[in-house]
């Protein structure tokens, strides 16, 4: 195993009452985020939510109004940016087009004054680690965008940073290769132990990759946990709505739990009581042909192994099933069927 494939320790990184305002625009509000030593932090989010400005700060490359950067426990919020032993990689890939693959992962080296053959073991370390040690000396242009991406996470990587931070880094990438090269990010930095703190606006490519989803509301974190933990108890009606798909059904909450479609379900904390809207996972949501049903099959979408279902219920709410396709074969549009809910823990919300 090369150095390059052992793990480090990792640093703590920790982000202590940040405000960042543009004008009257609040994009961090009294942010406070811990990410423990190797751990992977993602930071999801609407646009304008201020998960880049959060990432940038930790940087260096903007500066904040009030607030702390900790990394190691160091204060560092005063430090500049190349003096902060990060490694950064961008949406936009950002390599030199007159420098091979190999120049390019080792362009940082060569600023940190280490020698050639340093330089060339240590970029060839990296790209063996990223899948690329036979693309050494091709251009950027010879790449493609998956490749070029790779390129520039080796890049980051090759100078041994002490924290890794990702800002959208596969969004200008095709949905296939997106998905292979997020789960190459996730192996790699496993492998690495490097701290890495990763911002997306893709809810399945943060719950894929994170140690911890935080997601962001207006400036602030409205909640951070992990991905499994995250979509089944969502603490805010915003996460609830904004982490997967989430139905909105007529319920009424007390004491610890609500009626929903007939059914007993537990509420999580943070439930409004009495009449409200409980936000219902699909996949909780159970559908049975029935011709005395009440609700009506308005369309049936074929996904594979799954098919989405949406109904409508006598009182115009629309549901959204998600079920077997061996189950959802049985059910044809514009015919009745039952609606029922598993008792799964749900967040209720008023009226």
């Amino acid at each position: 195993m090369t150095s390059t494939a052992a793990a480090s320790p990792g640093v703590a990184v920790e982000l202590k009452g940040l405000h960042r305002s543009y004008g009257s625009v609040h994009a961090l509000d009294g942010l406070d985020l811990r990410i423990a030593p190797g751990e992977m932090v993602v930071l999801l989010g609407p646009s304008g939510c201020g998960k880049t400005t959060a990432l940038r700060i930790l940087a260096g490359l903007e500066r904040q109004n009030e607030g702390q950067v900790l990394v190691g426990g160091k204060d560092i919020t005063r430090v500049p940016p190349n003096k902060r032993d990060m490694g950064m990689v961008f949406q936009a890939y950002s390599l030199f087009p007159h420098l091979t693959v190999l120049d390019n992962v080792a362009f940082g080296l060569k600023l940190r004054g280490r020698s050639g053959a340093e330089r060339r073991r240590r970029a060839g370390e990296v790209l063996e680690l990223v899948g690329l040690a036979e693309h050494a000396d091709r251009y950027a242009h010879q790449l493609s965008g998956g490749q070029q991406q790779r390129v520039a996470l080796a890049r980051a990587l090759a100078i041994e940073p002490a924290v890794l931070l990702l800002d959208e880094p596969l969004s200008a990438l095709d949905a296939k290769v997106r998905v292979q090269l997020r789960d190459e990010i996730r192996r790699i930095q496993l492998e690495v132990g490097t701290t890495t703190l990763f911002v997306t606006h893709d809810q399945e490519e943060a719950l894929a990759v994170a140690d911890r989803v935080g997601v962001m509301n207006a400036g602030r974190l409205d909640q951070i946990a992990p991905p499994s933990q995250l979509y089944a108890a969502p603490a805010t009606p915003f996460v609830g709505e904004f982490v997967g798909l989430s139905n909105r059904i007529p319920s009424n909450a007390a004491n610890g739990s609500a009626d929903v479609l007939g059914t007993s379900v537990p509420t999580l904390a943070g439930s409004a009581s009495g009449p409200g809207r409980a936000l219902v996972r699909p996949e909780a949501v159970r559908v049975r042909a029935d011709q005395s049903g009440t609700a009506i099959v308005a369309t049936v979408a074929f996904l594979g192994p799954i098919s989405r279902v949406t109904l409508t219920l006598p009182d115009g709410t629309v549901v959204t099933a998600q079920l077997p396709s061996s189950e959802a074969a049985a059910l044809q549009v514009g015919e009745h069927a039952t609606v029922t809910v598993d008792p799964v823990p749900v967040l209720v919300v008023a009226d």
